[in-house]
């Protein structure tokens, strides 16, 4: 008989890990006599990060008495009290191996349903002082699972729990697992799952996008894990170039055109892709390397590259000095995930300045298709020097039915005419939006400064634009993603302190840093990225979650501890890897 042997709850608060402050609910404790369970929790209960738990599929969490005696033998531990893993149930009986999704359970007064395995974070290792403690849960097979309450009422320590339904398709809680995290994804079993009603939206989203993988062709990585930063991936290595052509766009804007010196085809980019460039400027200097959007039509047989040239900035002063037709340069394979998704929503593309260049790639592979979607180009610029690719813009929007163009000039000159190159002096706003025709189903790609695109984003939302229509574009990095660390302030990019002088050289391709690596400080190429406050996304820390996976631009690394599923060819999982020569990273 199956038995609630401890309700245990816990609020969030904050605690010291590792120098930083970590808000979490991961530590409960038992409840004496009986707790109302609601629809959304157990009373006197919360959660610290409520992206990645609680909710209606994943009301309460459940953990066996069974597994605490596992763990137990396994890390040699007798310290265990009701609510170690974090559980709100502590039960006895109902293994991962033998319950279903879908399952419903009479407890006490209350309904349940389990609706998912359980999904673990890099939290769980700190309340058990385990930093493993994910990748452990995760690749035993016993992660205890959630429920979602059906009915509300009243539980309590000693309840019976009592099988009261179950599902048409049946999948237990470790086959559910293993079926995500684990390197086989049979397609029969995929279809299985998604036939499950009960199972919880999130894991029948990436069940979804593993069988889309397959359906394309993928043959490594996990599509139902990796972020949308690692979605494109592509061949790591550089490839030698020639530059055929060089144009001043504005300005401050250098546009340089490069083909294969053999003539051998060039990978096609997706549009909105970008390359990396390794660049040597001083035979005694480091290498360099930047990252710039592809701002031409797509192409075999050509790259083109446009780049602003900051008064500061090393390289782009350096390409245009020195940079000239037949120079040979050094690319990596086109890469990036703000690429332009088909479709038929409107779409439109708002940039500022520089951030024009992988929009105005998109707009390249709409016109070229004759595209009949309607399409808005909104772009801003300082003045009329500083407004590249003007008349292109205006001959690619000639090629579209329904394409309409509107420009802001922040400072126009004397010599600037409302009416001819510009539309209207000032910024882009809300009430803009609604004078242009902006619609709120649109498509939107974003891409500029980085306060420009903090204002717009606040713009669209006011307008009615919904957050998961808007896909930007950040030139220096990617956003980070620590999930309950708190009071945290962002820091530019920069080089470790007391960096080492030997040792593999770890270059952050699109932070701009590079360092040696040294194995006796960092335990990953995570813990180096934070050390340089790098911008980087992670939740497990051991290998499973995926949401550190990012391209792998050149070299090659391993893993400790092996992750559960490997990333797809061409990236890598910053969270438990080394590098064992020099490495680039798409970060």
């Amino acid at each position: 008989m199956a038995r609630l042997l401890s309700v245990n709850v816990g609020l969030p608060r904050d605690i010291a890990w590792k120098g930083r402050t970590v808000h979490t609910a991961v530590w409960k404790n038992p409840v004496s006599g009986r707790c109302r369970v609601g629809r959304l929790n157990v009373e006197g209960d919360g959660q610290g990060d409520l992206a990645g738990h609680g909710g209606e599929h994943r009301a309460v969490f459940v953990y066996q008495m069974e597994s605490y005696r596992y763990w137990e033998e396994q890390l040699k531990r007798s310290d265990f009290v009701y609510g170690q893993f974090g559980e709100n149930c502590t039960i006895e009986g109902l293994a991962d191996d033998a319950v279903c999704i879908g399952d419903r359970f009479q407890i006490g007064t209350a309904l349940f349903e389990v609706t998912q395995p359980r999904v673990t974070c890099f939290r769980v290792g700190i309340r058990m002082n385990e930093p493993r403690m994910a990748a452990l849960l995760t690749g035993s097979g016993r992660p205890g699972f959630y429920f979602r309450v059906l009915q509300e009422g009243e539980v309590g320590a000693g309840d019976e729990i009592v099988k009261v339904g179950e599902a048409k398709e049946r999948m237990t809680v470790a086959e559910t697992n293993a079926l995500l995290y684990f390197p086989d994804h049979p397609r029969d079993r995929l279809k299985r799952a998604l036939r499950i009603e009960a199972l919880s939206r999130g894991w029948r989203e990436s069940f979804e996008a593993l069988l889309q993988s397959q359906q394309h062709g993928a043959t490594t990585g996990n599509a139902g894990l990796a972020p949308a930063a690692a979605a494109h991936p592509a061949a790591p290595g550089f490839q030698t170039l020639v530059v055929t052509s060089m144009d001043h766009e504005s300005a401050d804007v250098l546009s340089f055109t490069t083909q294969s010196a053999d003539g051998h085809a060039l990978q096609t980019a997706l549009p909105g892709q970008y390359v990396v460039l390794r660049l040597k400027i001083a035979a005694d200097g480091p290498t360099l390397f930047r990252s710039y959007s592809l701002s031409g039509p797509l192409s075999t047989e050509r790259y083109r590259v446009s780049v602003k040239i900051e008064p500061s900035g090393t390289v782009g002063n350096y390409l245009r000095e020195h940079l000239r037709v037949g120079d040979r340069v050094e690319v990596s394979s086109p890469r990036g995930n703000f690429v332009l998704q088909p479709g038929e929503r409107p779409i439109a593309l708002l940039s500022a300045g520089i951030g024009a260049t992988p929009v105005l790639a998109m707009l390249h592979a709409l016109a070229e298709a004759r595209s009949t979607r309607q399409v808005l180009w909104l772009h801003t610029a300082r003045d009329g020097q500083h407004h590249p690719f003007g008349g292109e813009v205006r001959r690619l929007m000639g090629a579209l039915t329904n394409g309409h163009s509107y420009v802001c000039y922040t400072r126009p000159d004397s010599s600037d005419k409302t009416g001819e190159a510009f539309n209207a002096t000032g910024r882009f706003s809300r009430s803009v939006f609604e004078t242009v025709g902006l619609q709120r189903d649109a498509d939107v790609y974003l891409c500029g400064p980085t306060r420009f695109m903090a204002d717009m984003k606040e713009a669209l939302a006011a307008f009615g634009v919904a957050k998961e229509r808007v896909q930007s574009e950040i030139f220096s990095g990617s956003e980070s993603m620590t999930p309950g660390v708190v009071g945290e302030v962002a820091r530019a990019p920069h080089p470790p302190s007391n960096e080492a002088n030997t040792g593999p050289l770890v270059s952050f391709a699109r932070s701009g840093i590079s360092a040696h690596w040294d194995a006796s400080r960092y335990g990953s190429i995570l813990e180096m990225a934070e050390a340089c406050d790098v911008p980087v996304r992670w939740a497990c820390r051991t290998g499973v979650c995926h949401n550190c996976e990012n391209g792998l631009v050149s070299g090659a690394v391993v893993y400790e501890p092996e992750p559960l599923d490997k990333p797809a060819a061409g990236n890598l999982l910053v969270c438990c890897s080394k590098p064992t020569s020099n490495v680039v990273i798409d970060l």
